[in-house]
């Protein structure tokens, strides 16, 4: 985050991640001059649950019901991109009437997506009313779910070829009457929001994003129709059947929060003629492809025969995933939702790359809220409508390099003193070798390096020699503390800008308490061998510290004092 080293009152605040306006677990730094924000940075990394290699180490049906889990207020699309890859590798037919039931499953979830984004948005911004009136459809759009699939949220109703099961009997009905009551819905939620005054305050003019900054950020969705350009996968791909129905692409060219919130507003609207005329024109047929539940894949033909004729047990699906690669997307409520799939002639994918909506739509996050107000963070983040489920990445990569720029400076330290040792030793044996005018006592290896070697390890982990009648733990302990009290000295040491693990003003002081603690374990070495002549040597050894410690320390606090001076 860069922040401008010309202004000395600027303040860093904080936002989340657990902030109820952040829709999860996002955290925000932003940098105030008063109420004008002048740098934002999104920190990401609260919820990643490593869903690609999760995939990579799972069958596509033993990974259906975690997918749900990315966007989980959009659950039917993640099925679907989970489904529509490999049959897309596997070149596999889906009958007509699963087609239209999937149609039907994605219009209703994409309801229920923006219905839930509705309502906290407009709580963001002061509205809290609205908040409580779109569960009232969204619990409809759920019953119907629950009807179809048995479950309200995490479905797992998408199956390579088709869905899990047939429509029940009256579910064709029933979503019709609720289609007939949300356009209803639709026109109090327009005439209650869309000419507010106050709300028209909060969002017009708010976060705009222009046609060419759309498309260099990637963005997609209603991110990008809000900014002027008529871009839907349904028209763009034609996947399932969307091409046999009359709908229009919803877009607005102004390209802030409020053509945001038009468009969505438009799409609930188309979503309910497509759900209408798919619903009127349903095939018949089967609702999967059983024919491809085992392909590419060599079965034992008199066990399936028995399987068949007297079991009755549909066939394990074992999808072989052919040697081949492409890329998946369909239109989520949020934007483009793809997968990059690789296959690798097994049952598992060799690589599942997800590219959420979300995440790419974020990114612009920081650029938006520049030179806007405090209170336009919350406006332009609802606006952008996003689901941590998805976004959340592998930030914890930054994390782990963080972690090991901290340790490096630490470690390295110790390895030269390591090596210094081990050079030493080597050295020594030089020179006495050469001293009395021969190669060196068991010389091994090149210039001697292994003997080298072997001397340091001895000198590191040879057996310690405790006397009999001494106390072992004070022995034992005493030397630990003399050396860490010296290693903790190197807290102070400034390695690095980002990098002072002490404040200087405190450090001068906390090194001179921390070394006064290694004389204590030369004494408690001393009395812990229970031996007069090695307890006066330890008294010895701690005045002999003292003695060095009390010259430097009078010299450190005459810097500190000229320095503060």
């Amino acid at each position: 985050m860069n922040v401008p080293a010309t202004r000395e009152d600027l303040m860093i605040v904080n936002m989340g991640p657990h902030h109820p306006s952040m829709h999860g677990v996002l955290r925000l730094i932003v940098t105030l001059d008063g109420e004008d924000v002048i740098d934002c940075e999104p920190i990401l990394g609260y919820l990643h649950r490593g869903m690609e290699k999760i995939a990579e180490n799972r069958t596509i049906i033993q990974y259906l019901p975690y997918v749900t889990r990315w966007d989980y207020l959009a659950t039917m699309f993640t099925e679907a991109i989970t489904v529509n890859a490999p049959e897309q590798l596997g070149n596999i037919q889906v009958p007509k009437r699963a087609s239209y039931i999937r149609v039907i499953m994605l219009e209703l979830s994409r309801i229920a997506s923006h219905l839930l984004w509705l309502g906290p948005f407009m709580a963001d911004i002061g509205a809290q009313t609205p908040f409580f009136y779109i569960f009232r459809e969204r619990e409809l759009v759920y019953d119907l779910f629950e009807a179809a699939t048995g479950m309200r949220m995490m479905h797992n109703y998408f199956r390579i070829g088709g869905v899990a099961a047939d429509l029940p009997y009256g579910w064709i009905d029933k979503c019709l009457d609720f289609c007939d009551y949300f356009l209803t819905g639709v026109s109090e939620y327009q005439k209650l929001i869309t000419r507010n005054p106050i709300f028209l305050e909060r969002v017009e003019g708010v976060g705009i994003i222009g046609v060419e900054e759309a498309i260099n950020c990637g963005l997609s969705g209603p991110m990008l129709r809000a900014s002027g350009i008529q871009w839907d996968l349904r028209k763009v791909d034609r996947y399932e059947c969307y091409d046999e129905f009359d709908w229009e692409v919803q877009w607005q060219k102004e390209g802030d929060s409020l053509s945001r919130y038009l468009v969505r507003i438009g799409e609930m609207v188309e979503s309910i003629k497509i759900i209408q005329q798919a619903l009127e024109g349903i095939p018949g047929g089967p609702y999967e492809n059983l024919e491809i539940r085992c392909f590419d894949r060599v079965r034992n033909p008199e066990l399936n025969d028995f399987d068949y004729r007297f079991i009755s047990k549909k066939p394990s699906p074992t999808f072989e995933l052919s040697k081949q690669e492409l890329y998946v997307r369909v239109e989520a409520p949020k934007g483009e939702l793809g997968v990059f799939l690789i296959g690798d002639q097994n049952v598992f994918p060799w690589r599942w790359k997800i590219r959420p909506p979300g995440f790419i739509n974020l990114q612009i996050l920081p650029q938006l809220v520049k030179r806007m107000k405090l209170a336009d963070i919350m406006t332009i983040l609802g606006s952008i409508d996003i689901i941590m489920g998805e976004v959340d990445r592998l930030e914890y990569l930054k994390e782990v390099y963080g972690m090991i720029w901290v340790l490096v400076p630490i470690f390295t330290p110790v390895l030269g003193i390591t090596i210094g040792v081990l050079a030493i030793v080597w050295l020594e044996r030089e020179i006495s070798a050469g001293i009395q005018q021969r190669i060196g006592p068991e010389y091994a290896g090149p210039l001697g390096i292994l003997q080298a070697l072997a001397d340091g390890t001895k000198l590191l982990f040879k057996e310690n020699l405790l006397p009999s009648r001494g106390d072992t733990r004070l022995f034992s302990i005493g030397p630990s503390i003399a050396v860490i009290s010296i290693l903790l000295s190197y807290l102070i040491i400034p390695f690095g800008s980002n990098l002072v693990l002490s404040d200087l003003n405190i450090g001068v002081f906390l090194w001179i308490a921390i070394s006064s603690i290694a004389p204590i374990g030369l004494l408690m070495s001393g009395y812990g061998s229970n031996n007069k002549y090695s307890f006066l040597g330890g008294l010895r050894a701690a005045a002999q510290s003292i003695s060095y410690e009390i010259p430097l320390t009078l010299c450190v606090l005459s810097i500190s004092l000229r320095a503060i001076r």
